[in-house]
């Protein structure tokens, strides 16, 4: 046998089988370095447990109970959905600063000259920052009976696509940002101007109804309004609430209420076209 014959037995992997083999290995490589670094882990609690102790005790005194009907919620059932989505927010977003730190210190040009499309990149990327910020955000569902919330099983299966959409969407807007920074400094100060205003237009602390025009529009311009508005649904419907209530906390598009189907398919539909963006960001040369 000569050794054009075992070249030609020996075939190489096809496109699709190194593209998904470039998505797993970077969609684990993140979960790795989220296990080992349990600092990480602790910080991304402290924030939201820091927002929901604060806000919950010094407003909930003045708030009473939301939506005036016996059966509302109290200001900490609330906005307990939104320090969730808060969680979220920060960890997936946050989670692009790894492809500036891979730049700095070359990794990553390794990796646009290894034998895999770039793209497979950036969706690894993806989905490692979304299940390590979908982590986060289901650990705080432990805090569920302290704040009156009763969640069944249903609610918290609803809750692991919710919040993995939602992941997604922001991990994405990360990496289109993410795409062109040259240093942590840069992305930083990028991410913190980012950052306020999706959290404070989202709804996480404050209803949405009764606002101005304006300020009206921007809240539902904000993608996270639509993640936070899915989980907040779940959650106060697990816990009793009456569906009038919920509707009436909760977002509406042109006049009529949402429900956590359409909200996850807006979620959806924006975290596949910013991926699609990250990913012609990467296709330009270094």
């Amino acid at each position: 046998m000569t050794l054009v014959d075992v070249a030609e037995r020996v075939r190489p992997p096809s496109p699709a089988l190194r593209a998904l083999v470039g998505v797993l290995t970077l969609w684990q490589r993140d979960l790795l370095r989220f296990w080992r670094d349990r600092t990480r882990i602790t910080g991304g609690l402290a924030q939201p447990l820091l927002f929901l102790a604060i806000f919950g005790a010094g407003l909930s005194p003045w708030m009473g109970r939301l939506g005036g009907a016996t059966m509302a919620p109290d200001y900490v059932q609330f906005i307990y959905p939104g320090i969730i989505g808060m969680s979220v927010l920060f960890s997936s977003i946050f989670s692009a600063v790894s492809v500036v730190w891979d730049r700095e210190f070359g990794f990553l040009k390794e990796l646009l000259v290894a034998p895999i499309p770039r793209w497979s990149i950036v969706v690894g990327k993806a989905l490692g920052g979304s299940s390590t910020s979908m982590v986060q955000g289901l650990l705080l569902l432990v805090l569920a009976p302290f704040v009156g919330v009763d969640l069944d099983f249903r609610a918290i299966l609803l809750l692991v696509p919710l919040l993995f959409l939602l992941a997604f969407a922001l991990s994405s807007i990360g990496l289109v940002i993410a795409a062109r920074m040259r240093s942590t400094e840069g992305f930083g100060l990028v991410m913190n101007f980012l950052v306020t205003p999706l959290l404070f237009l989202s709804g996480a602390l404050y209803p949405l109804n009764n606002l101005p025009s304006w300020l009206l529009v921007l809240t539902r311009i904000d993608p996270v309004t639509y993640g936070i508005d899915a989980i907040r649904r779940v959650v106060l419907a697990a816990t009793g609430v009456p569906q009038p209530v919920i509707d009436q906390l909760g977002v509406t598009l042109f006049g009529h209420p949402l429900n956590p189907l359409v909200d996850a398919a807006i979620v959806l539909g924006l975290g596949l076209v910013l991926i699609v963006i990250a990913a012609r960001q990467f296709e330009r040369p270094e």
